[in-house]
């Protein structure tokens, strides 16, 4: 984060010294501006992957989109903005304005797993979409920081966990 400046943005744009500035005065400003545009990918990536997988009715076809997203995420452009994503998730601890940013979007893909257990009989649709989504953000961490791919076993193991019944459901 102490390399976003405005200096260093107008040199990787290839942009004239104060450019960046005359659009962010502040570096908060160049902060959320930043945010918001890793939102905004991130949506479009999710939209776009979402409008080319058919329906999620089985098990093995919701590990193969979570593998597909979990892929994306970590190779190419999408490793550098998961790595500034959770750079700024890190500074969103101290500023409020970026945490709003960062919160949770709805989206496709979301509503997907939200379908695809609710279909399955789980109960609290809501909280097992959050835990499960949230897990695999964690995978997706731990990879980029420690190296090598999210196994395919631990996907399906998140999966299962989510879709287990526990006594109090009944």
């Amino acid at each position: 984060m102490r390399g976003l400046t405005h200096r260093a943005v107008d040199r990787k744009a290839a942009m004239p010294p104060g450019t960046t500035s005359a659009y962010f005065r502040t570096r908060t400003a160049l902060l959320t501006a930043l945010v918001t545009r890793l939102v905004q990918l991130d949506q479009a990536e999710l939209h776009t992957t979402d409008e080319g997988l058919p329906p999620l009715h089985t098990v093995e076809q919701l590990v193969n989109a979570m593998g597909m997203l979990v892929r994306q995420r970590l190779t190419g452009e999408g490793r550098r903005r998961s790595l500034a994503r959770y750079a700024c998730a890190v500074e969103s601890v101290r500023d409020p304005e970026l945490r709003e940013i960062l919160v949770p979007r709805e989206n496709a893909g979301r509503e997907a797993v939200r379908l695809f257990l609710a279909a399955h009989g789980v109960t609290d649709v809501e909280n097992r979409t959050h835990t499960l989504l949230t897990c695999i953000d964690g995978l997706v961490f731990d990879r980029l920081v420690s190296g090598g791919e999210v196994r395919r076993e631990a996907l399906e193991g998140l999966v299962a966990a989510a879709l287990r019944q526990d006594a109090s459901d009944g």
